[in-house]
């Protein structure tokens, strides 16, 4: 893999969100940003697409029908322990407890937020 490739690489997100709209904004956003971003409106359809090739980042929202973020989180870093992992939730009292099944170092940004806080918090994620 070239330098080039190697950093586009750590570029890619992986975005699973219900909200149409929601998916929407962000995608652009973090595009503008100049991420490589896959979007799915499911946590079951974002899966299947982690098991198919490499991602660095999986942004997700917690509530979601078929497959909660939660669930998909755990499973991609079952896949991938190296991924980064990134809630979004309009749910301000949804909290990771350490008995939860999230991934301990994943990170919470709560709805509403402003598109800069957004990927000003992808860029520390993946700077670490």
């Amino acid at each position: 893999m070239t330098a080039k490739q190697t950093l586009l690489a750590m570029r890619r997100i992986i975005l699973a969100e219900d909200d149409e709209s929601m998916r929407g904004f962000l995608e652009r956003a973090l595009t503008r940003a100049g991420y490589d971003v896959v979007s799915f409106n499911n946590g079951v359809e974002a899966l299947e697409r982690l098991k198919e090739e490499p991602f660095t980042l999986l942004l997700t929202d917690i509530v979601m029908p078929r497959m909660d973020g939660i669930e998909l989180a755990r499973r991609a870093s079952e896949l991938d322990p190296d991924l980064k992992i990134m809630f979004i939730t309009g749910f301000a009292a949804v909290t990771l407890s350490t008995s939860s099944e999230a991934p301990n170092d994943a990170r919470v940004l709560s709805k509403p937020f402003h598109l800069k806080d957004l990927v000003d918090e992808v860029e520390r994620l993946l700077e670490c």
